[in-house]
């Protein structure tokens, strides 16, 4: 009897579920209620999948559990999307579980196993990106195999170019709320000056910083500055010397950001609004499709944008998500100190340099070894064979010296052959100078492969269905995911952020919202 993809499990947004910042008092839950009550802010709209009859679903069931959307696929039809390399999923989670809230369940599941670094094979230089596909078992479905698509980006520095960046700080009144920073409370405004402060310390002084601030009005708050011995003092003192008061016209400062980026444009340089704020736009445009669209045209210009969400996380984040992918840019969240030196120091030029524009990529299965597929993340993030094929569609941006994952829940099918091919990936993607179009192609084989690295993916993975409740999550939970993570101690250990993960996790299962 041919084996059907998650036998057994039962079948059970940009507008809706908006950046996690710091909009109302620091106590108040964004996520879910113990009891499995929606709280203000996240919203959501719950359709249970059409079923085949026996329990299992059917590949063409629809998926509309938030955080949860890519269905059953045949293994005929072809997996293409929109590739990124945001964070911000991940520190939000972590942010929701120190505060002993529930997770909520539209967590963006490669936001979760995005967020760390894995010691991927690098490309040559010039090359961009290489790929690489690893087959393994699959943790939460015995009858089912895993394939990791791994990118690793190459390492670039703009050592000559100029990098003019224009720093867009809300300083509305929600920005001066308190947060938990693990490492003392501080308001959201002052991990702001933080995060800042790492930055610009980074900075060379052929790069210039200016300063705009918006809340109930916008202003320049300091002139393109170059970061010099004498510019380094007077950035910092701007930055310094902010207050946070007022209601917050976010798309006001948006315009007069992206009038200082051009107007002081580098043309062999980094053009760059990196916007600071909690997420509350609550006067300007506040229509989302309005903002998309004024983002995504000042985009064209070369002037790209950065979103680094502060705070606990409210009802803004797809907002947020939705505004740096739209500008040609990344999404991070900053919840700690020590976040703020991991995306502003040690991954500055992952952050703040392209080199992989209009990225997309696409996944073709072989129907004689794969009978079906599901994507496990990426779920926002699909585009269709049109999209894929079109060179001049808008998709995503990757950084530099970056890592990049995709997983994939597969069924082979009887006939399955050890070795053989099963899958092939392409990865189309622009120089962001040059704008010429690129690919790169990579082969995936039936053969099992013994990563460490593969195997945290999966720890990662499980815990991201297991905290949404996710109709597809088999047998996945979060002490299984600890177990395992038990018998990875020296691997955890070489990692800081990787061994924070598993204390992550055990908080999360003594919290008891999750099962067993």
């Amino acid at each position: 009897m041919k084996k059907k993809l998650f036998a057994g499990i039962t079948a059970v947004v940009l507008s809706a579920a908006l950046l996690g910042g710091c909009g109302g008092a620091p106590d108040r839950d964004m996520g879910m209620r113990p009891d499995g009550a929606w709280n203000e802010g996240w919203g959501g709209t719950y359709d249970p999948p059409s079923s085949s009859g026996d329990g299992s679903l059917s590949p063409d069931s629809p998926s509309n559990t938030p955080g949860d959307q890519s269905g059953i696929q045949s293994s005929q039809q072809t997996s293409y999307l929109s590739l990124d390399r945001n964070t911000a999923g991940y520190a939000l989670m972590r942010s929701q579980v120190y505060w002993n809230r529930k997770v909520s369940p539209s967590v963006r599941l490669e936001e979760l196993y995005n967020y760390f670094d894995y010691d991927y094979p690098a490309p040559e230089a010039g090359e961009g990106v290489k790929a690489t596909a690893y087959l393994s078992d699959c943790p939460w479905n015995e009858e089912n195999k895993l394939l990791t698509v791994g990118l690793k980006t190459e390492h670039r520095v703009l050592e000559k170019a100029r990098n003019n960046y224009v720093f867009l700080i809300d300083v509305s009144g929600s920005m001066s709320a308190l947060v938990s920073t693990g490492e003392g409370r501080k308001s959201c405004l002052d991990l702001v000056k933080y995060g800042i402060n790492t930055l610009v310390e980074g900075l060379s002084s052929q790069d210039s910083v200016s300063v705009v601030t918006y809340a109930s009005g916008i202003q320049t708050v300091l002139e393109p500055t170059f970061v010099s011995t004498q510019g380094k003092p007077e950035i910092l003192n701007a930055v310094n010397g902010l207050v946070a008061a007022g209601s917050t016209n976010g798309s006001g400062g948006l315009e007069l950001a992206y009038e200082n980026a051009e107007k002081y444009y580098s043309a062999e340089g980094n053009n760059r609004v990196i916007l600071l704020s909690d997420g509350d736009f609550n006067t300007g445009i506040t229509d989302t499709n309005r903002l998309k669209e004024f983002i995504a045209e000042k985009a064209k210009s070369g002037v790209y944008l950065s979103v680094l969400g502060v705070g606990m996380g409210s009802k803004q984040d797809t907002l947020m998500e939705a505004l740096a992918r739209n500008g040609n840019g990344n999404y991070a969240f900053i919840d700690t100190e020590r976040e703020a030196r991991k995306v502003l120091c040690e991954e500055i030029n992952g952050t703040l340099i392209t080199v992989l524009k209009d990225a997309k990529a696409s996944v073709s299965f072989n129907p004689d070894q794969v009978a079906s597929y599901r994507m496990v993340g990426y779920d926002t993030k699909t585009i269709s064979k049109d999209d894929f094929e079109n060179p001049g569609k808008d998709t995503g941006e990757v950084g530099s010296d970056l890592c990049v994952s995709t997983v994939y829940e597969i069924t082979l099918t009887p006939a399955a052959e050890a070795n053989a091919e099963i899958a092939e990936v392409l990865v189309r993607f622009k120089d962001p100078k040059t704008d010429e179009n690129k690919e790169v192609r990579a082969k995936a084989y039936n053969t099992n492969t013994d990563s460490q690295d593969i195997a945290f993916i999966a720890c990662v993975a499980e815990f991201g269905l297991a905290i949404q409740g996710s109709q597809y999550k088999g047998t996945a939970s979060v002490r299984n995911v600890i177990n395992r993570l038990w018998t990875m101690s020296d691997y955890l250990g070489m990692d800081e952020y990787k061994q924070e993960f598993l204390e992550i996790a055990k908080k999360a299962q003594d919290q008891g919202y999750y099962g067993n």
